[in-house]
């Protein structure tokens, strides 16, 4: 059976976003060599794009991705005669291509998250290496999520798989009394793969998607834990508006989305889950920032938004996770609770202490607030300023928009 060439292409494409983080896991849970498993995965996809046109497409094309990339990694470690015993574990752990995996959310993915994010490894390097072995992300990506160069990063990326090596840092999710001090890198990794995936139209929601299954495992995996079940209310709550970012390629800000297409059932499991976190009386980031989204998403009418509380919440969240963008946010809170020029005031205090340089939001939010209030010659300045850092052509459209009606 033959299949088009375009439908292959559609098959590999969707089998990678879907199946790269547990192929790439099995293997190194398998070899315990990250390099031979993304090399060996990335072999995978190429041979599913020259033989799928001729043979089909597979029923389970996970599968065979993950039995394609297993025999390259035998052939590479019968040429190397200390990967004799690794082998042995290959042939017991041999799958039919067509057995659809077992279990909802396979345990490599998570025993992969977990020792990405072992404390010897620097923070940023945790969340790098996730990023790349879990989701599929290029280094051109990570870098651009993290705002630092590609060599930077790619250099990153080595020394990180360096120091699991020489460190013999284990495979495994850590026993229970370890769990708390792996937690804030494990949700800060989910956190992300969802942002990513979250500006991105069509291949993102795959992204997304991965991001709540694995924040639904970990919720399982620690019922205790307050911050699992708030990132996941996070998550809920905005992907319940996801379909009302965007208009005809041009984002489409809070205020002016259309509510009626928000999700209801997300919205009201992220609203329970996140009670279920509250309730627990240990309040952290995750949760504070699904108050929020909860806020906005219980809001009847753009006008219905309780801006004072949103302002409170943003001043909590401030103290539990200092940032400049906690600020900036807060600032708009500010600004629509107590008027315009006391927001403002935050922003420009905000600007001049630098800690936001070349952020497009900075700009962008500093128009929008004197646009409202009337001063148009300023906020077309800012507009134009924030036009030229804005990373995404749906912003830049949006800024162009707003350009124009002043």
């Amino acid at each position: 059976m033959t299949a088009s060439r375009d439908r292959v292409r559609a098959a590999v494409d969707a089998a990678f976003r879907d199946e790269w983080g547990q192929v790439v896991a099995t293997l190194i849970g398998l070899t315990g060599d990250w390099d031979l498993a993304e090399d060996c995965a990335q072999d995978a996809i190429a041979a599913a794009l020259a033989t799928w046109p001729r043979d089909g497409v597979p029923r389970h094309p996970g599968a065979w991705l993950t039995t394609a990339a297993r025999n390259r990694a035998t052939d590479r470690l019968r040429r190397d005669a200390a990967g004799a015993a690794k082998l042995r574990q290959l042939a017991v752990l041999a799958r039919d291509p067509d057995e659809p995996p077992s279990g909802e959310i396979p345990d490599e993915r998570l025993r992969l998250i977990f020792t990405c994010c072992h404390p010897a490894l620097p923070f940023p390097a945790r969340v790098a290496l996730t990023l790349r072995t879990l989701a599929g992300l290029s280094t051109a990506e990570i870098a651009r999520a993290f705002l630092t160069a590609e060599p930077t990063m790619a250099q990153r990326l080595v020394r990180a798989k360096r120091k699991i090596a020489e460190a013999g840092i284990p495979y495994r999710v850590p026993p229970a009394g370890l769990l708390p001090r792996r937690l804030a890198a494990v949700l800060a990794v989910l956190y992300l793969i969802f942002n990513r995936g979250y500006d991105e139209e069509g291949t993102g929601r795959a992204l997304t998607a991965e991001a709540i299954r694995l924040a639904r495992l970990l919720v399982r995996l620690m019922p205790e834990e307050p911050e699992p079940r708030g990132l996941l209310a996070l998550m809920l709550l905005h992907e319940a508006r996801r379909a009302t970012r965007v208009d005809d390629g041009v984002l489409v800000t809070l205020e002016n989305q259309d509510r009626s297409r928000w999700d209801r059932g997300l919205i009201a499991e992220g609203v329970a889950t996140l009670d279920r976190a509250l309730a627990t009386r240990r309040v952290g980031p995750y949760q504070v920032q699904a108050a929020i989204a909860a806020c906005h998403a219980t809001a009847p009418d753009a006008a219905d938004t309780d801006w004072p509380q949103i302002a409170i919440l943003y001043g909590e969240l401030a103290r539990l996770a200092p940032s400049p963008v906690v600020d900036l946010n807060r600032a708009v809170a500010v600004a629509m609770a107590d008027g315009i020029p006391a927001g403002l005031a935050l922003v420009d205090e905000l600007a001049a202490s630098g800690r936001l340089d070349g952020y497009h939001l900075l700009p962008a939010t500093r128009a929008d607030l004197l646009r409202r209030d009337g001063r148009a010659a300023e906020a077309r300045a800012a507009y134009e300023e924030a036009l030229r850092l804005a990373p995404t052509e749906a912003e830049r459209r949006y800024l162009t928009g707003r350009l124009e009606e002043l």
